[in-house]
């Protein structure tokens, strides 16, 4: 009865296992291009996309892949690929997963897995420097031998970066350089239209600074959201430590071999237990539950040490430090569109302030001639009434109509005097 518990037991989960990794491995190959047919039909279906991978050895070819492949082959949920759909306008995004790192930085739109990068196909300028310099950079770096686990975990702050961070950094480099190339174009037109704008205010110019403001909103909110995005990593020792993709590639195979070797001489002596054990169902009973709880244990502690080491190990200055570099960069061109910002708003002020300025003046000139006016109405109402046929003694004598004359003026003259030094001392205007 031992022997027909020994087998029955323990031969299920490796035959489990090996179908689990033979299911695994028969899609890492229709992936890889292995089953060509298959991936022909998908790329002839309905919601598939031009993708390019690219290898750790810089080769690089153009499959027609859909999403439910990309998401079984990097492990991904749908929300993450939705992200990398140029269909929708999505703000950038850096995202840390189990297996991959999702990267959607301006045009460039890639999965960053421990040995490939899946890059979104496109005919943009920056997705084809990427492609190019990437695979440029890596078959430069061909020839250095791989790293084993110990050596990589005990010289984390080496030259030589992983894969996946030198995918990364690429990707964060072009897209800073691209940003701060359009930061120093907006700044060579606006400069110059600002300073036109201040000597002569016209409707032309004032157009054009509304259009080129508006362009240094939109640049200010991408290049912010950048900023905030490596920010947040920098924050989050979490993220970071997900994102060491080939650290947990590297453990995951050491693990899978140390415990495919413990399992296996674990059912040797279970075997040769069970041949030497005595025939009986109570003792064989027992026996194959101590043996089922030695093994559960076995596995335990095997996952929780493996865990422990891992939370123990992670060093996450190495990425900190990536993300140092291009922060200052992105950090550097934000300020340049603060201060451009400040430079639009000093403008407007000083354009308020002349537009102010001359308001004023017409307001002065208008108290100027609406006093003008009341001094002359007061000598037009004197003349009319002396211009009436009225019975009067002023005209029996020669020079009387004169003297009126004369008496007006005057008084309107005074009047006026009396109107400026009045508005002097008010401090309406300067005289």
């Amino acid at each position: 009865m031992a022997e027909e518990y020994g087998p029955s037991i323990f031969t299920d989960f490796p035959e489990s296992t090996s179908s689990r990794l033979n299911t695994d491995v028969q899609a890492n190959n229709n992936f890889h291009g292995s089953a060509g047919p298959g991936i022909k039909r998908r790329g002839q279906g309905h919601g598939s996309r031009s993708w390019i991978k690219i290898d750790e050895h810089g080769n690089s070819k153009v499959l027609e892949l859909d999403k439910a492949t990309v998401m079984r082959h990097c492990a991904l949920p749908a929300r993450d690929l939705r992200l990398l759909d140029p269909k929708f306008i999505y703000p950038s995004t850096i995202l840390g997963r189990e297996q991959a790192i999702v990267v959607n930085l301006e045009q460039i739109r890639c999965v960053i897995t421990a040995d490939e990068v899946i890059l979104m196909n496109s005919l943009d300028a920056c997705v084809l420097q990427y492609e190019s310099e990437l695979c440029k950079r890596l078959h430069t770096n061909k020839d250095q031998p791989g790293k084993s686990i110990a050596i990589y975990l005990s010289a984390p702050n080496l030259d030589g970066l992983p894969f996946e961070f030198r995918a990364l950094e690429l990707a964060l480099e072009l897209t800073c350089l691209s940003l701060d190339s359009q930061v120093k174009e907006l700044e060579l037109e606006v400069y110059p239209v600002l300073d036109e704008l201040a000597s002569s205010i016209n409707t032309l110019n004032l157009e054009r600074v509304r259009r080129l403001k508006g362009q240094l909103l939109a640049l200010t909110q991408r290049v912010q959201k950048v900023c905030d995005e490596i920010e947040h990593l920098m924050d989050d020792d979490g993220d970071m430590a997900e994102m060491y993709l080939t650290e947990k590639k590297l453990r995951k195979e050491e693990y899978l071999n140390n415990d495919s070797y413990d399992q296996a001489d674990m059912f040797g002596k279970i075997r040769g237990a069970a041949r030497s054990a005595p025939v009986s169902p109570v003792s064989s009973t027992t026996g194959v539950q101590k043996l089922q709880r030695a093994l559960s244990n076995l596995s335990s502690s095997k996952h929780g040490s493996v865990s422990a080491s891992s939370n123990g190990q992670e060093n996450i200055d190495q990425l900190e430090m990536l993300l140092e570099a291009y922060f200052v960069v992105i950090d550097s061109a934000l300020n340049k569109l603060s201060s451009l910002k400040e430079y639009i708003d000093d403008t407007e002020d000083l354009i308020n302030i002349k537009l102010g300025n001359v308001q004023n003046q017409l307001i002065q000139f208008e108290l100027l001639l609406t006093a003008a006016t009341f001094v002359a109405t007061i000598f037009a109402m004197v003349t009319a009434v002396f211009g009436m046929n009225l019975k009067t003694t002023v005209f029996n004598d020669p020079d009387g109509f004169n003297w009126t004359l004369i008496i007006t003026g005057s008084f309107c003259l005074v009047l006026y005097i009396a109107f400026m030094i009045y508005f002097k001392h008010k401090k309406l205007f300067p005289l």
